[in-house]
């Protein structure tokens, strides 16, 4: 299984369409990914990048799981691209359907999910920092760190 990834990156995206994967998170590619990505739709406004470990994993968990699980695992496929190679340079090319639905233009923030990467538009990406920023204010406090 591919490791854990950790970190955001900023980038930009070509008038190709493709997106550089960072070095960083290449090295976290199992031998089983081959290198292999799929590309979704995120579950935040971003777009999902699996390596072919990772995503056949959570293929098999959703097929076994409750109505729920299934329905979301019929929505990861509506949304698919098909397998592709990273390139040697770390590049990927991203579908317009993917980058118009999560408003993705010219430039991305990339950023480690635990077992898939997600790319985000700079907006989306700030919205949702936010978000978070104020659930964990409201939630954790010093003590939860000691």
């Amino acid at each position: 299984m591919s490791g854990e990834f950790l970190g955001t990156f900023k980038n930009s995206v070509n008038k190709s369409k493709w997106i550089t994967i960072p070095a960083a998170f290449k090295k976290k590619y199992s031998t089983q990914a081959k290198q292999t990505v799929i590309t979704t739709l995120g579950p935040d406004g971003d777009i999902a990048i699996y390596p072919l470990d990772n995503w056949n994993d959570k293929i098999a968990i959703l097929k076994n799981g409750t109505d729920r699980d299934k329905q979301l695992l019929s929505n990861l496929r509506i949304f698919a691209s098909s397998e592709q190679k990273i390139e040697q340079n770390g590049r990927i090319k991203i579908g317009s359907d993917l980058l118009e639905i999560t408003n993705i233009t010219d430039k991305v923030i990339i950023k480690g999910s635990g077992n898939y990467i997600s790319v985000w538009s700079p907006e989306n990406f700030e919205q949702f920092r936010q978000k978070k920023l104020e659930e964990h204010r409201k939630t954790f406090n010093s003590m939860d760190y000691q």
